[in-house]
C-alpha cells in the first residue's frame, strides 16, 4: 500500500477543478508527509526487489526528527518476520512509484542487524546507534534539542 492509498484526510489527492490539490496545490507532500500515511509503505531496492514495508517510525523526541523507519522483512502474515531499524536518511521517497527505496540487496538486508517484535534494541544506546549507521553507510545525526 502507498501513501496516496492511506491518505485519510485527502492531503495528496488531486482536485479535478482547481489544479493538483485541495487548494490548487498538491497538498503538503512530498516535502511534508503525514506519518500515518507512511506506515505500511513498501520499500524496494534500486533493482525493484521488494524489501518489505514500514511498520513504524521512530522519532527522536529531543530533536524532533525521524531517526529510524522500522522495516519488516520476511515471514508470512507477521509470523517469522524480522524487523530492522533503518536510518531515516538511508531511505529515499520515490514519488513516481509511491514507495521508498533502500540501497541494499535482499541478501545484504537478510544479514543486517535486526530484531523481532518481542526483543527491541535500546535505540537510544550510542554504541547501537553507531553500529546501525555504520552498517547502512549513514552518519549519526548531530545532537540537537528542542526548546522546552
Amino acid at each position: 500500500m502507498n501513501y496516496e492509498e492511506r491518505d485519510a484526510y485527502g492531503m495528496y489527492k488531486v482536485h479535478p477543478t482547481v489544479g493538483t490539490g485541495p487548494d490548487g496545490r498538491h497538498g503538503p507532500g512530498p516535502h511534508l508527509m503525514g506519518a500515518d500515511t507512511l506506515i505500511g509503505n513498501d520499500v524496494v531496492n534500486k533493482g525493484g526487489d521488494d524489501l518489505g514495508d514500514i511498520k513504524e517510525l521512530m522519532l527522536d523526541m529531543r530533536s524532533g526528527r525521524v531517526s529510524y523507519a522500522v522495516l519488516s522483512f520476511g515471514g508470512f502474515m507477521g509470523v517469522g518476520e524480522k524487523l530492522f531499524a533503518v536510518p531515516w536518511q538511508a531511505l529515499k521517497l520515490d514519488t513516481v512509484n509511491k514507495c521508498f527505496t533502500l540501497d541494499v540487496t535482499r541478501e545484504r538486508l537478510e544479514s543486517a542487524p535486526g530484531f523481532d517484535k518481542d526483543h527491541w534494541p535500546d535505540m537510544a544506546d550510542a554504541t547501537w546507534e553507531k553500529g546501525i549507521h555504520d552498517w547502512y553507510g549513514t552518519e549519526v545525526p548531530r545532537p540537537t534539542t528542542l526548546p522546552m
